[in-house]
């Protein structure tokens, strides 16, 4: 096989902010219209950083490198009793940077090794894909008032406007506006967002913030 000049990528996307991918292209763009072409992926791949190389296989040194450091850090599984092992790796982007720059520094080619600045859009996408995670992990953990020593009877309000307030009637129930419900319902309705969000982020008690309570309490 003749050598053919490429690059080594890193790739991350917000859609498992706990993995990178790192593979071979010799063209990126055309990989990454490859990988973004799926509408199973929440967010799209973006590159985090790249290294010129002239040969092919060089991606594969470096698949061994990690894999002698950490074979746990590969992602295998099976898939209709086959075994599958993919370009995943489950480590911190500048981790891997880390590795591709030791690279490039044995190779005395730290011109060929480039770190990409997010755009503001894939910035936004990251913030995005972070406040989702953090409230699905908000929500998996299940908040509660008397936990937080609030009792029934207190008035909890809502951030952006403390004149809106909501009366706990329950461990886990509101009332606004004369109705009942649960405190996601409330933060839904008052904010009018849509998606799934977690309640206890949109509301203070006395001015500190339901989860930093919560925090405080030890749950």
């Amino acid at each position: 096989m003749s050598d053919t000049k490429g690059v080594i990528y890193i790739l991350t996307n917000p859609s498992f902010p706990d993995y990178v991918k790192i593979g071979y292209a010799t063209d990126i763009k055309r990989r990454l219209k490859e990988l973004n072409r799926s509408e199973c992926i929440p967010f799209a791949f973006r590159v985090y950083a790249t290294y010129v190389v002239s040969s092919r296989l060089s991606d594969l040194k470096l698949h061994a490198i990690i894999d002698k450091l950490n074979p746990e850090l590969r992602s295998i599984d099976e898939f209709n009793g086959k075994k599958r092992v993919r370009e995943f790796y489950a480590m911190r982007p500048e981790e891997a940077y880390a590795i591709l720059e030791a690279m490039a520094e044995i190779h005395n080619c730290k011109e060929n090794l480039k770190l990409v600045v997010p755009t503001a859009i894939e910035q936004q996408e990251e913030q995005l894909a972070q406040e989702i995670d953090t409230e699905n992990h908000e929500k998996a953990e299940n908040f509660s008032f008397a936990k937080c020593q609030i009792s029934v009877g207190e008035e909890i309000e809502y951030y952006a406007n403390p004149q809106m307030k909501c009366k706990v009637i329950g461990d886990r129930k509101v009332e606004y506006q004369g109705k009942q419900m649960s405190l996601t319902a409330a933060a839904k309705l008052i904010s009018g967002k849509k998606h799934s969000i977690a309640g206890p982020r949109y509301f203070k008690y006395k001015g500190e913030w339901l989860n930093d309570i919560r925090k405080r309490m030890g749950f």
